[in-house]
């Protein structure tokens, strides 16, 4: 017990003197050892690498998890040293309430049928951001968490250890200037040597830490190449589901608007061989004496509407115009519609007012 006693009583006049040191050289009324230019360099380095690393490291976790209330769970159980449990992604969660609110509305309509393919495809999606997820995680941010915790505590803490042998230095310079008597300066002197040799030591270790951020650049670069690789396998993998899953809705007809009524079968395509005053594709018919010719780019604003031949049509479905030569629709809408000579027979030209263009036939009901 007095052992202890006089240890924390040694202990509390070593940090009193520290104190007394540091406090002065901030006033300027005491000298202050200064590292070699070298080492400080490496300081200088290693405290702009542990920053940046810490900042990186903090925006890699809001873009793999942008939950603040997951990530702090999942520090928890870091903490902890307990497995995270896994966590079923947006992706998987929306593929999953697609799929379901498909069977409500009916798999065998056409927005229930689409409905379970795209949900399909959102649940793989979702598989592949897990992945994602996973691999970077192991491969980049658990190297840079592992320096932040453990390489950087420890550079830390010999370096606040540095900071004692410095300050313990300068006081026995001090005491050495100090001293007056003979046998006074030559304690101080010894205490002196003693002080400079913990320092030397320290400062060496000191060095050798921080001359190991080069490594740590090195790994972090070899981290950094695994992470945008993974990047690039997930874009690609959803990249490669996007393209399927276009393919897959190009089969289903286009029935997308709000407005229609949802049914079973798609409207049969009307072809405008059957409108009244159609003329065969590619020739231009111009009297009973006519001769054929070829059809040369037919230009909307230019067709004239002919005597006969107009019917009107509802529309069955929203449709956008893809250039200027096209009209676009709203769904129950009622349009005029009419042929002209060399027209694509996919195609009729459609009028709403004094607006005309191009319009699908498959988008229209005839009326009689």
């Amino acid at each position: 017990m007095d052992f202890n006693l006089k240890k924390l009583t040694s202990d509390a006049g070593v940090f009193f003197t520290r104190a007394v040191q540091f406090t002065e050289e901030k006033l300027g009324s005491a000298e202050k050892t200064e590292l070699d230019a070298h080492l400080e360099n490496l300081i200088a380095r290693a405290d702009c690498t542990k920053n940046w690393t810490e900042k990186i490291f903090r925006q890699t976790e809001v873009l793999l998890q942008p939950n603040p209330s997951a990530r702090i769970e999942e520090f928890f159980y870091e903490k902890l040293d307990k497995k995270i449990p896994s966590r079923i992604t947006n992706g998987e969660l929306l593929g999953q309430y697609m799929m379901d609110a498909a069977k409500d509305f009916g798999p065998g309509t056409p927005y229930g049928s689409t409905l379970i393919t795209v949900g399909e495809y959102q649940k793989r999606l979702g598989g592949a951001e897990r992945e994602f997820l996973q691999t970077s995680a192991i491969n980049f941010l658990t190297p840079l968490r592992n320096f932040l915790e453990g390489d950087w505590r420890t550079i830390s803490k010999e370096r606040r250890l540095l900071e004692n042998r410095r300050l313990d230095l300068d006081i026995c310079k001090a005491r050495v200037k100090k001293a007056k008597q003979a046998e006074a300066k030559a304690a101080a002197e010894q205490e002196l040597r003693v002080a400079q040799t913990e320092f030397d030591r320290q400062a060496e270790v000191t060095r050798l830490l921080l001359e190991g951020i080069s490594s740590t650049h090195v790994n972090h670069l070899r981290c950094l190449h695994e992470f945008v690789e993974a990047q690039v396998t997930y874009y690609a993998q959803c990249h490669q589901y996007m393209q399927e899953l276009q393919k897959e809705l190009s089969r289903y007809p286009n029935s997308f608007s709000s407005n229609a009524h949802p049914s079973t079968t798609c409207p049969s395509p009307v072809s405008s061989s059957t409108l009244p005053g159609a003329a065969p594709p590619g020739l231009i018919t111009s009297g009973p004496n006519s001769t054929r010719e070829p059809a040369g780019p037919l230009k909307i604003q230019d067709v004239q509407p002919p005597a006969t031949g107009h019917r009107k049509a509802k529309v069955l479905y929203d449709y956008d115009a893809h250039d200027a030569s096209e009209l676009s629709l709203l769904a129950d809408e009622l349009i005029t519609v009419y042929t002209v000579p060399g027209m694509d027979p996919d195609w009729l030209v459609g009028e709403r007012g004094n607006q005309k263009g191009k319009v699908p036939v498959t988008y229209l009901e005839l009326l009689s």
